[in-house]
């Protein structure tokens, strides 16, 4: 069971201590949009790799930007342990997937949540995660979409059937009120913003988490 705080929800003009600040997370969620895929635009490349150098845990980026196919192994060169990518704006997802271990990260593939998983099944050999996301991505602070709990249970079903370690991850309204229900899914990666920049003691809350989630380890 993993912690990935979203630093969409750090101050922006203090990353470094904010990084500092969930230094016993699993990972820093890095949200990069560029404006186009979504209609919020954050940080990309540059701070990625700024990020990188200075960060206690690895990155684990989640690329909300059109054209994938050329920029996903870019993250990974500038240092994201973990990149992920949206389907929806992929043009070979399994192209992306292989260059993105190529280039020594883990691979991850997300769902907004109008896009069915199904279809997709056939790229788990390629992948080391699914995100299936629990709201419309875009902008932080959105509440949870208890309606995707069924395809994360669905994504964990595949991944129980194709063996080999896929994490599940779930990004959107997490909190601890409703980390268990992703938890009872499925779900073992779990992305959280407000819920822990939002607290005064943001490593408490990445433990109250983590401890929520191992409750319902299956």
């Amino acid at each position: 069971m993993q912690i990935s705080p979203s630093i969409l929800s750090a101050d922006f003009a203090n990353l470094e201590s904010e990084l500092r600040r969930i230094s016993n997370a699993d990972w820093a969620h890095v949200d990069v949009m560029d404006g186009h895929f979504v209609p919020n635009l954050t940080l990309g490349l540059p701070v990625v790799e700024a990020l990188a150098k200075v960060s206690p845990i690895p990155l684990d980026c989640h690329l909300m930007i059109e054209d994938p196919d050329r920029w996903a192994p870019q993250y990974a060169e500038a240092g994201g342990s973990s990149v992920t990518f949206h389907v929806e704006a992929a043009a070979d997802p399994r192209a992306i997937a292989r260059d993105l271990r190529a280039a020594g990260a883990r691979a991850g593939m997300a769902v907004k949540p109008r896009t069915p998983f199904a279809p997709y099944e056939d790229l788990l050999p390629d992948l080391d995660m699914v995100l299936v996301m629990t709201v419309e991505p875009g902008f932080g602070g959105q509440s949870f979409m208890a309606d995707q709990m069924p395809k994360v249970a669905q994504v964990r079903e595949a991944v129980r059937r194709h063996g080999g370690e896929i994490w599940v991850q779930v990004d959107g309204g997490v909190s601890a009120s409703t980390i268990e229900q992703c938890a009872e899914a499925g779900a073992d990666v779990f992305v959280a913003g407000s819920a822990v920049y939002g607290a005064d003691d943001a490593a408490a809350a990445v433990d109250e988490l983590r401890r929520l989630a191992e409750k319902h380890h299956h």
